[in-house]
C-alpha cells in the first residue's frame, strides 16, 4: 500500500487520493461495464463481505450445463465464469478480471479489461524483470544489496525499495524502466503526471487488466528459466499482507501473486494478479476501482472472491 505513514504493499500518495481499481472490460464513462457474455455489470452497494458459493439470490447453473463462455476451458470452469459474473454485478465499483489458461491458450475476460486504471503496486513485478533483465545483458550491474531490495519489493511490496530502485536504475531521463515495460505487455501504460516531482514515477502509473495478463504471462513464458524461477518462489511465499486476491483460490491452487492497493483521486484501487494451478497453468488478473462506492475491504473482498469463485475446489 501507499501512504504517508504506510509504505508497502501499494503505493503511497502524500496527498489523499482515492481510486478503487476493478478490471471490467468496456467502461462506458460512469461505472457501467459489459462483461464478456454481453451482461452488464454496474456498481451495486456493498451489504458485508461475500461467502463461497453462489451469491445470495443467484442460481447457480444446473451441473450438467456447459456454457459456452470461450472454447479451451472445461465445463467446470465455465460454470465458474457465469457465476464470476453474477457475483461481480452486485459489487460496488469498476472491475475487470482475465483468466488465461496456459496449456490451451485460451483467455476468458470479463469487465473493464481495455480501461486504464492505476497499478498500485503491481508494476513493481514490471520493475523487477527489467533489472533482472538489463543486468543479464550488461546494461546495470545489480550489487547484492539491490538485490535485497528486489526481493523487499518483491516479498512484502516495500515502497522504500521500490524507490530506491527507481532512483537508482531509472536514468537521467526517469524514462529507463517506462522504454522496456511495453517490451513485457504492458503496452497500455502510461505514466501520469502531476503527483510526484520525479517523472515518470513508478507509483503514478496507469495501465489496463490486459496489460497484467502479458506481464505475468511474459514472466512465465519468456523469461530465462532461473529468472522466472526465483519470481514464482517469492511470489509463491508472499508476506502475510500479500495473502488476498488471486492467493484466495487456496492452498490446493499453489498461488503466487502481486498484490497492489492504494486510495487514489476517486476511491481505493484495489487490484492483484498471479497464477494458480500446477505448473502455473492458470494466470488471473483482476483490477478494481472503487470510485467512491466502497472502501478497502470492499475491494480486497471482491477480489479474493472471485480467485476462490473460479478456483477454489477446481483443482484435487
Amino acid at each position: 500500500m501507499r501512504g504517508a505513514t504506510a509504505r508497502r504493499g501499494g503505493m503511497w500518495r502524500w496527498a489523499i487520493l482515492v481510486t478503487v481499481l476493478t478490471v471490467t472490460s468496456g467502461i462506458a464513462g460512469c461505472g457501467m461495464a459489459t462483461s464478456a457474455g454481453g451482461a452488464s455489470i454496474s456498481p451495486s452497494p456493498v451489504t458485508g463481505s461475500p461467502s463461497p458459493g453462489t451469491p445470495s439470490g443467484q442460481s447457480a447453473p444446473p451441473p450438467s450445463a456447459c456454457p459456452v463462455v470461450v472454447a479451451g476451458f472445461d465445463c467446470d470452469l465455465q460454470r465458474r465464469f457465469a457465476t464470476v459474473q453474477a457475483y461481480l454485478a452486485t459489487r460496488p465499483g469498476v472491475v475487470g478480471v482475465v483468466v488465461h489458461d496456459r496449456q490451451t491458450g485460451a483467455v476468458w475476460r470479463t469487465g473493464a479489461t481495455d480501461t486504464p486504471m492505476w497499478t498500485e503496486s503491481t508494476i513493481k513485478l514490471a520493475m523487477a524483470v527489467d533489472l533482472f533483465l538489463r543486468d543479464r545483458a550488461g546494461k546495470i550491474s545489480l550489487t547484492p544489496a539491490d538485490r535485497s531490495l528486489i526481493q523487499r519489493m518483491l516479498h512484502s511490496s516495500d515502497d522504500n525499495a521500490a524507490d530506491s530502485l527507481w532512483s537508482e536504475f531509472a536514468g537521467p531521463d526517469k524514462m529507463a524502466f517506462n522504454r522496456d515495460f511495453a517490451g513485457y505487455g504492458m503496452t497500455s501504460l502510461v505514466p501520469q503526471r502531476g503527483y510526484s516531482k520525479t517523472f515518470p514515477y513508478w507509483g503514478f502509473q496507469k495501465c489496463t487488466p490486459n496489460d497484467l495478463d502479458r506481464l505475468v504471462n511474459y514472466v512465465l513464458d519468456k523469461l530465462p528459466a532461473d529468472t522466472r524461477q526465483y519470481i514464482v518462489g517469492q511470489l509463491s511465499a508472499v508476506d502475510p499482507d500479500q495473502r488476498w486476491g488471486v492467493w484466495a483460490a487456496g492452498p490446493a491452487a499453489n498461488p503466487g501473486n502481486k498484490d497492489g492497493w492504494g486510495p487514489e483521486d476517486n476511491g481505493w484501487v484495489m487490484n492483484t494478479v498471479g497464477w494458480v494451478g500446477p505448473g502455473q497453468r492458470y494466470t488471473l488478473a483482476v483490477m478494481n476501482e472503487l470510485r467512491g462506492h466502497g472502501g478497502e475491504e470492499d475491494g480486497r473482498d471482491t477480489d479474493s472472491h472471485v480467485a476462490q469463485l473460479l478456483f477454489a475446489g477446481h483443482f484435487p
